[in-house]
């Protein structure tokens, strides 16, 4: 019989303060979906490669499921589910609606948030700097346009993530 080790962590997920205590080898994206019940954030490839996972972490995307759990002891988390409001999308999530960049929507989440750190750091993205920031994201059912156009027009538009 082996004891699992856990570990304390303090988190803010989407604005709010959390204790938790997580097992040694334990993501992120465990964590964010089994403790805390978002499940916003998908789990896709578990390798790191289809971004399906991403969250932002100090505001910066990252693989959640490659990211150990306690090491994230401190930081601010943010998943899909901090981006809308009450019943409010967030800009960007209603510029894919509205251009049409939603097909089946699992990897959707991620997405949104490499899109949101890049809206966050350059207002004004061009098309070709979205295609730069998409780069680990994989989507089977779009050409990616749409993804492009919804990010540009909501720049162009003000509004901010």
């Amino acid at each position: 019989m082996t004891i699992e080790s856990i570990v304390e962590v303090t988190i803010t997920v989407n604005g709010v303060r959390r204790q938790l205590g997580v097992r040694a080898g334990e993501t992120l994206l465990q964590t964010l979906r089994e403790q805390l019940e978002l499940t916003g954030t998908k789990e896709g490839c578990v390798e790191g490669e289809c971004g399906s996972c991403t969250v932002l972490v100090d505001g910066q995307p990252v693989d959640s499921c490659l990211l150990v759990a306690a090491t994230v002891d401190g930081c601010e988390v943010r998943t899909v589910e901090g981006l809308s409001t009450g019943d409010k999308l967030g800009p960007l999530q209603q510029a894919f609606l509205d251009h049409g960049a939603v097909q089946c929507g699992f990897c959707t989440p991620g997405f949104l948030m490499t899109l949101t750190a890049l809206v966050e750091n350059n207002p004004s993205p061009t098309p070709n700097d979205v295609r730069e920031a998409i780069v680990g994201n994989i989507c089977r059912c779009t050409g990616y346009q749409q993804m492009v156009e919804a990010v540009v027009a909501a720049a162009v538009d003000g509004e901010r993530p």
